[in-house]
């Protein structure tokens, strides 16, 4: 019967298997009828028609774009919130602004002037992820869907659907926000965008082989006696790049 629920309907997964048996008055536990799906060699995951997150995510890698907003606290006492975009392919971030009031007019600008920006550099672009901020209102979505592309929002409380975005905001959390004192939100902005040249055109990513999203890696070196390694310091010594000078 579990076979016979599963071939006629390809979407089901094992535990609307288990629902369906239970409502014939078929007692089995819902392990049981993973195990039997398993040992046919079905797939017992909900989506057997179709990728599900983890198959999408890298398949559609170069045309999905990421967002995301963290908050910074600044030395004048005030909080700002920042909103940075990046694509999934590419590893390329943008940090598109900071503002103390998140309001809908604030966000849909910044919409506009990513999609202006995504224009002239002609990339194409399929989905947008974001979580679930309330700060992304139904308005903003229309502003991004009427450029032809897909607002994906992830599930509550689920990072794991917006990785590499969280990964980054991680990152700028510890290695700059947390070592910096911010004055204020010109002051913030200043130290974001050097570290945001540093992520694009330094900094090492292993789904590029190590290059930079907008620097490739160099040559190989022939003689690594005849250069040295120079040291480059950013948004105060909290950031060092380091490079090869002959």
């Amino acid at each position: 019967m579990v076979l016979r629920l599963t071939r006629e309907n390809e979407s089901w997964g094992y535990r609307r298997i288990h629902g369906e048996l239970a409502g014939l008055g078929i007692t089995v536990a819902p392990p049981a009828v993973w195990q039997i799906l398993k040992s046919a060699g079905i797939d017992p995951a909900p989506r057997r028609d179709g990728p599900g997150w983890p198959e999408l995510l890298p398949s559609q890698a170069q045309r999905i774009l990421a967002l995301d907003f963290f908050t910074a606290g600044l030395l004048n006492g005030t909080k700002a919130y920042v909103l940075a975009v990046t694509g999934h392919g590419t590893r390329r971030i943008r940090v598109l602004g900071a503002t103390g009031h998140p309001v809908q007019s604030w966000v849909i600008q910044q919409a506009r002037n990513l999609l202006m920006d995504l224009q002239d550099a002609q990339t194409r672009v399929k989905f947008v992820i974001h979580d679930r901020d309330a700060s992304y209102t139904t308005t903003v979505g229309a502003v991004v869907q009427a450029a032809g592309i897909r607002v994906i929002r992830s599930a509550v409380h689920a990072p794991r659907m917006n990785p590499i975005m969280e990964r980054w905001t991680g990152s700028c959390q510890r290695e700059l926000l947390n070592p910096t004192l911010a004055w204020n939100q010109r002051h913030l902005m200043i130290v974001l965008r050097d570290y945001q040249a540093s992520c694009n055109t330094h900094r090492p990513h292993h789904a590029l082989k190590q290059a930079a999203p907008l620097h490739p890696l160099p040559d190989g070196i022939a003689d690594p006696d005849q250069s040295r390694v120079q040291r480059r310091d950013h948004a105060g010594r909290v950031i060092h790049e380091y490079r090869l000078v002959a």
